[in-house]
């Protein structure tokens, strides 16, 4: 797609940092998505898909590895499980919902510590161990997502995937947006240090796995139904109470105020932290959600706004810091809009 020359230049320190990064990491394609008032303002792509000889051009149709991006999916069928009644509260004891032989490992921990990595629970091989007690701090840990996914499954009857096929992506008509055990032609390669033992990506499509591929445009258009509290063309397409809850701070009160803070699994701009993955310029009410392959989802509603960046890569190489690079791209965007 061609967008306006004006806002090429309007916009010309984003389209600049997502051309640094995607020469900072390892990667071989990249692209650039913003909407903002409901209209897509830049759309660049960057780059082909693999290292291959004659690998395909990055373009509309391509899918990125959205790593941890999968998370704010597994947030909605949270805040549908919570709307819908299937799960009480989020404040009910996860023990409450999935089986467990050791409840003491699970002392306290409620389906909201799930939410917002609070939980206090971390994986060492095969053992799940306790790192703080739940609600006391925050830490990043995927033992807290695959606990969360059961929960879902146990309450609803159903997959992560059935409940946004359902809920969304059937009614969105999104054809780009799933999870896979195989790869296709739409799908970039992960480009990636070979020795890095934290790549996964699974072959489960149910939704538990780490195997989901979205286009920019179609990731850019679910950030949309979050900024529209629902509504897509217009038109309700889920009700407005699971996007709100969703997108609204959940975090417990904690001693430590520079600890992030989360809706479910989002990351949402209220109080300064700096722990946050959010740009110390990007206005309160935002909200973001970032993967490892550097794929990044923002959402400003106060300036009516939706931006996606996507790389093909994975991990950190040797003096960079993703989480400096995503805070950064988020104040270069909103320095272009202010």
């Amino acid at each position: 797609m061609q967008t306006d020359q004006k806002n090429d230049l309007l916009f010309a320190p984003v389209i600049d940092h997502v051309k640094n990064t995607a020469n900072i990491v390892d990667c071989t394609g990249s692209a650039l998505l913003i909407v903002q008032n409901g209209k897509i303002t830049v759309e660049k792509y960057w780059g082909t898909h693999s290292k291959e000889e004659n690998a395909k051009r990055v373009q509309e149709t391509t899918q990125f590895h959205i790593a941890s991006i999968r998370k704010c999916y597994i947030g909605f069928a949270a805040a549908y499980a919570v709307h819908e009644g299937f799960i009480r509260s989020i404040d009910d004891l996860v023990t409450e919902y999935i089986p467990t032989n050791e409840p003491e490992l699970f002392e306290g921990v409620t389906i909201r510590h799930l939410l917002t990595h609070t939980h206090g629970l971390k994986k060492s091989g095969s053992e799940i161990q306790r790192e703080f007690p739940a609600g006391e701090s925050w830490a990043y840990r995927g033992v807290g997502i695959n606990t969360l996914t059961e929960v879902i499954e146990n309450a609803t009857g159903k997959s992560i995937a059935e409940i946004l096929t359902e809920q969304v992506f059937s009614k969105l008509n999104f054809t780009e947006t799933g999870w896979h055990s195989e790869m296709t032609e739409n799908l970039v390669d992960v480009i990636r240090d070979s020795d890095d033992t934290s790549w996964y990506n699974g072959t489960s499509v149910s939704g538990n796995e780490r195997n989901m591929y979205v286009s920019v445009r179609e990731l850019a258009k679910w950030g949309e139904l979050h900024l529209n509290k629902g509504r897509a063309a217009g038109e309700p397409l889920v009700p407005s109470g699971i996007i709100e809850l969703a997108t609204s701070v959940q975090s417990p009160k904690m001693s430590d105020a520079d600890l992030p803070q989360n809706g479910f699994l989002w990351f949402v701009k209220d109080l300064p932290a700096k722990q946050t993955e959010i740009g110390g310029s990007v206005p309160e009410g935002s909200f973001q959600i970032l993967g490892y392959t550097g794929v990044t989802l923002l959402v400003i509603p106060k300036y009516n706004l939706v931006a996606v960046r996507a790389f093909n890569s994975f991990g950190s190489p040797a003096g960079y810091d993703y989480l400096e690079d995503v805070r950064t791209f988020g104040d270069v965007l909103v320095s272009c809009v202010e």
